[in-house]
């Protein structure tokens, strides 16, 4: 098959995502398929495109080259949205109609919120995860929580705020994050006013709206949901801290035990509550859901990532591997899961 493997972007994991995208790229070539990364927003010469899918580039160079490039995105958006022009790059629109399927590497903002899908629904370009409107819902904290909460699904309790308004009662510790950020990017813990403030600030500088949630002690988990059946549960130690930005990329930073070493009738209600999630946001294909378990063995879900990250230390490919699923062969499960939504 012919596969575009779709990476970069705009968002704050911009990086993460050329690190995914060039190693499922990797993974999608030995597979035997013509698959090359193409950044969504950078696009490629018109002098690339009759070769793109033959060509057998270094991946691991374009993945660096286009990381360098990360600087210079902030003033290209800006000039983009000035003029007029399209968020989607040269030649990109036209290479990903010319695929058999478009594998979807992108973390965050403009990729994982649904616009990106919802275009491509209208223009008839296949591609790998859930559809448009379960992206969205899952990328909004302050939706997903009204989605999922009259469903019975345990949550943390929140409370959201704009940028401008005051919030009356803060219990501490809490929580601050930004409503759609994804890789923990902005997430703080607050234990007095002081820090309170701080972290408004850190949240509100990458948007608008942001949730404040009561702060669980307890340990982290994730959950993966592979074709609408969860995978083993995974516990995620971060050596210090919590499983922010840094711990979750950063080698060596965090130790990972997959199945989590829990109780059977727990690990259980972790992977019953991860499908339910899914079930009520209505997100097929693959997914993963973080959740918390505090010293009562209460069950906290956090958030549902509807394209989870495929690095080296990423969670879904340890998972899967947990099973007896290769990262090769996972790959190749979403793609064959993906396809099957256009039959």
């Amino acid at each position: 098959m012919r596969i575009v493997v779709l990476a970069g972007g705009t968002s704050t994991e911009r990086d993460v995502s050329l690190v995914t995208g060039y190693r499922v790229c990797e993974s999608l070539r030995r597979n035997g398929h013509e698959a090359n990364m193409l950044d969504i927003f950078l696009g490629v010469d018109d002098s690339e495109v009759k070769t793109f899918f033959t060509e057998k580039n270094d991946l691991g160079e374009l993945s660096d080259n286009l990381k360098k490039k990360t600087a210079d995105i902030p003033a290209e958006v800006k000039r983009r949205t000035e003029a007029r022009e399209s968020f989607f790059g040269r030649n990109v629109l036209e290479l990903c109609k010319e695929a058999d399927m478009v594998f979807m590497g992108l973390h965050g903002s403009n990729g994982e919120d649904g616009k990106v899908q919802a275009t491509f629904d209208l223009l008839g370009i296949r591609y790998t995860g859930t559809d448009y409107l379960s992206s969205a819902i899952s990328m909004s904290k302050e939706l997903a929580k009204k989605v999922l909460v009259p469903e019975g699904i345990p949550m943390p309790k929140g409370v959201t705020l704009h940028k401008g308004h005051k919030i009356e009662y803060v219990p501490f510790p809490c929580v601050v994050k930004p409503c759609c950020g994804g890789s923990s990017v902005g997430v703080s813990i607050a234990h007095n006013e002081k820090e309170f403030e701080d972290a408004l600030d850190e949240a509100f500088s990458y948007e608008d709206t942001v949730l404040v949630e009561e702060f669980v002690d307890g340990r982290e988990f994730s959950v993966a949901v592979l074709d609408g059946k969860a995978l083993p549960v995974i516990e995620i130690e971060p050596l210090e801290g919590f499983y922010d930005y840094k711990n979750k990329y950063k080698a060596g930073s965090t130790k990972d035990t997959c199945p989590a070493n829990i109780p059977e009738d727990i690990a259980s209600q972790m992977q019953f509550w991860a499908e339910k999630c899914c079930q009520a946001a209505g997100v097929t294909t693959y997914a993963r859901v973080d959740e918390l378990l505090d010293k009562n063995n209460n069950i906290f879900c956090l958030e549902i990532n509807t394209l989870p990250g495929m690095t080296d230390t990423s969670l879904i490919p340890q998972e899967a591997a947990a099973v007896g699923i290769s990262y090769d062969e996972l790959t190749e499960k979403i793609i064959e899961i993906s396809l099957a939504k256009y039959e």
